[in-house]
């Protein structure tokens, strides 16, 4: 766990933010409005917790200006509390960076590259040809293929598995379970049965990158798969083969996102959706939980596809009218033909 505290002016200057109340104040850990006990540092991002200002027991709130003549305890004022949270969480991690030093218990071959204060876990395998760079952590049992490269300061934890010709940028993060770099799904069909296509593309991971855990990046067939700079990907992912990633941009769990799609820039997509092949969404897109996208996005917006939820009886009986649309609309058609007849007579 971690042990270090900090005084509520030592917050205030690691986010150049103003303070109120007693600068000498000692906080140890982060913690919500309603569970926050003394010593403990808690924010407030969303109204509808306002109500808790009243009953907290945090030792100080980071909050905003506005909600400030509502709280009379300690407090770090901060245009954006959400932001300020997530930049002082990382004071308070209990993470450890491992020994810089490579495991006996690994294997390193020989005309692998490593660089400075490199930390490789027992059960690494590092094969031929990859470079790792300065300050790069390979977890315990993760697997790092033939001429691949994991750039300075990134840290891939245990049991992940990076296929050959991987290239993965400075300060990324990949998760436990992920696999980089294996086949796409291409195949051809001759009389009936499928032939597999080669896939001789590799992938390409720019600086910044987060990789949830189980996320599986393919290869891609003859051109890489690519993942911009600042994406951020959460657990259980598919990207499939030649898809590229815009930079800045943030897939929920669960979605999947089929071959040669390309994602602008700073979209987010939330969990569970479904990207077919071959389209473009434009940077700036925005698209809800559980949509089916078949078709490219061309302007910036907020997409969604499919029904909300309703009670079961009423959902079943919607179901029924949907498989009637088609008739109701010619029905409709037809009605509209007659009255455009009838006003012209």
């Amino acid at each position: 766990m971690n042990s270090h505290s900090y005084t509520l002016s030592d917050i205030a200057t690691f986010l150049s933010a103003d303070f109120k109340g007693d600068a000498d104040y000692k906080l140890s850990s982060v913690a919500t409005l309603q569970s926050a006990s003394p010593g403990q540092l808690s924010f407030l991002a969303n109204s509808r917790y306002q109500k808790y200002l009243r009953t907290t027991q945090a030792g100080a709130v980071i909050l905003s200006q506005a909600d400030l003549e509502n709280y009379t305890g300690n407090a770090v004022i901060s245009d954006d509390p959400y932001l300020a949270y997530a930049k002082i969480s990382h004071l308070f991690s209990p993470i450890k960076h491992p020994l810089p030093e490579v495991s006996p218990a690994a294997f390193v071959h020989p005309t692998a590259v490593i660089g400075n204060r490199v930390s490789v876990a027992a059960g690494a395998h590092i094969a031929q040809g990859c470079v790792i760079g300065d300050g790069v952590v390979i977890g315990a049992n993760t697997v790092v293929g033939e001429g691949s490269i994991v750039a300075d300061n990134s840290v891939i934890n245990p049991n992940v598995t990076i296929y050959h010709d991987v290239h993965i940028g400075a300060r990324c993060l990949v998760h436990s379970g992920v696999v980089l770099g294996a086949d796409g799904f291409g195949f051809a069909q001759e009389d009936g049965e499928w032939v597999k296509i080669a896939q001789l593309g590799g992938v390409r991971i720019g600086n910044d990158v987060e990789i949830g855990a189980g996320t599986t990046i393919d290869r891609g067939a003859l051109e890489h798969t690519v993942i911009e700079d600042g994406v951020i990907l959460d657990n259980q992912i598919q990207i499939a083969h030649n898809v590229t990633i815009g930079k800045n941009s943030a897939l929920a769990a669960c979605t999947a996102v089929a071959g040669s799609t390309k994602i602008g820039a700073q979209c987010t997509i939330a969990g569970a959706c479904g990207i077919t092949g071959h389209l473009s969404i434009a940077d700036g897109s925005h698209i809800t939980a559980m949509s089916l996208i078949t078709k490219s996005i061309l302007k910036p917006g907020v997409y969604s596809s499919g029904t909300g939820m309703l009670p079961n009886k009423i959902w079943k009986k919607n179901v029924v009218r949907f498989r009637q649309l088609d008739k109701m609309a010619r029905r409709i058609k037809s009605i509209e033909d007659e009255i455009v007849e009838i006003k012209g007579s």
